[in-house]
């Protein structure tokens, strides 16, 4: 049916085929995003409306103006914190100042966080104790909080903090990691300091269980907290139905734990109905059976963790740029990449000459210092002389 058609062409017609044929709902999708909105926003919406018939607490505001806080900015993003009856205004930039923190990050930390005037100064100073047992130094310590003040004037879950700080302290952590954690991933810290504990257990259990040994558990846990903590906050019964989803599959336990290792936890956030979709639409993209479907796993993990439209999408690029599918399947990895970096890469050796259609894709791959490498060698060769100029030449007497 498709004699006569250029390879491109039939490559492109087999990603849509396969498309139609796991082609993902977003019913559901668009439902749990209006179900999360009206649980979000509708309570702060009644809660808006209940405070239109109060006043600004006038004190406050005249506090913040004298800080050279910008309240409008506050009224346009959390004007509720300006209704509430008890504020802690001086108090709260004094504990700053002692810190070390001038009249400018004051007021940027004010106006990025107003609910810290809403925390008891004897909140705020055990958790500035906390802090301080990971980052002796203050003067980075100011810093941090001035990047990330919502972390560190989240005061409510203070015991779990503690519990979990010193868990991980117990556990082998380094203090930046620690610190590293509590600020771009907080929620961590604010569960019970046993919930933590379950997930560090089930994740050396199975560490242990596909083949690990003892003398690597404990750098290759540290390892993958560091990479991704987030694995903590999932579920442990879903993390063992997606170890077992994949031993379905004919993965070795080695090889599941390769995986594991590959992804940084990050299988643990996907369910094997998402995993299927995305084995299902590929095996169909790459005509190959399940054998030779496993090793195309193994090459490029990011096949289980991208969703069918991802995929689409980095395929679709790819044959648009004329590489044929099987140039993919041979080089899986350069899925990968996105589209703008592909496109990028390719306009790059382009412009050496280069052509990517005819060429090893493996020139694509990496990370932007490992193409920056490639590049230059290419470029090298490029420029070499096809002959050695100082070398002697053979000349007849």
């Amino acid at each position: 049916m498709l004699r006569g058609i250029p390879q491109g062409a039939k490559d492109l017609f087999t990603l849509l085929l396969a498309r139609s044929q796991h082609c993902s709902p977003r019913l559901t999708r668009l439902f749990l995003w209006n179900k999360e909105w009206h649980r979000c926003f509708l309570p702060h919406f009644s809660y808006t409306a209940d405070i239109r018939s109060k006043e600004e607490n006038k004190k406050t505001v005249e506090n913040l103006n004298s800080l050279s806080v910008d309240t409008k900015k506050i009224r346009r993003l959390k004007e509720w914190v300006l209704f509430q009856d008890i504020t802690y205004v001086k108090e709260i930039a004094g504990i700053l100042q002692e810190m070390g923190a001038d009249d400018a990050t004051i007021a940027k930390v004010l106006e990025r966080c107003p609910e810290a005037i809403l925390r008891r100064p004897v909140e705020v100073n055990s958790q500035r104790d906390l802090w301080h047992s990971i980052w002796q130094n203050e003067k980075q310590l100011v810093k941090l909080i001035e990047q990330f003040p919502e972390s560190f004037f989240t005061v409510q879950h203070h015991a779990n903090q503690k519990a979990n700080v010193q868990f991980f302290q117990e556990l082998g952590l380094k203090k930046n990691i620690i610190g590293r954690l509590l600020t771009s991933a907080p929620s961590i810290f604010h569960r019970p300091v046993e919930k933590n504990k379950h997930m560090i257990e089930m994740l050396q259990r199975s560490f242990l269980h596909l083949g690990g040994s003892d003398a690597n558990l404990k750098v290759w846990l540290l390892k993958l907290l560091s990479q991704n903590p987030f694995v903590l906050l999932n579920n442990s019964a879903a993390v063992q139905e997606n170890l077992e989803f994949l031993q379905k599959k004919d993965f070795t336990d080695t090889e599941v734990l390769q995986l594991l290792s590959k992804l940084k936890g990050f299988i643990f956030h996907l369910t094997p109905n998402t995993m299927q979709k995305s084995i299902s639409f590929s095996k169909n993209v790459f005509k190959c059976s399940d054998r030779e479907l496993k090793q195309l796993v193994l090459k490029c993990p990011a096949i289980l963790s991208y969703s069918v439209p991802v995929l689409e999408e980095r395929l679709e690029g790819l044959l648009k740029e004329g590489i044929s599918v099987n140039q993919i399947r041979d080089i899986p990895a350069v899925l990968e990449l996105t589209t703008q970096i592909v496109q990028y890469r390719i306009k790059k050796l382009a412009a050496l000459q280069y052509d990517i259609r005819n060429g090893n894709l493996e020139h694509l791959n990496g990370t932007k210092k490992d193409f920056e490498v490639t590049y230059s060698k290419i470029q090298l060769k490029r420029e070499r002389p096809m002959f050695n100029p100082v070398a002697p030449l053979n000349v007849e007497e």
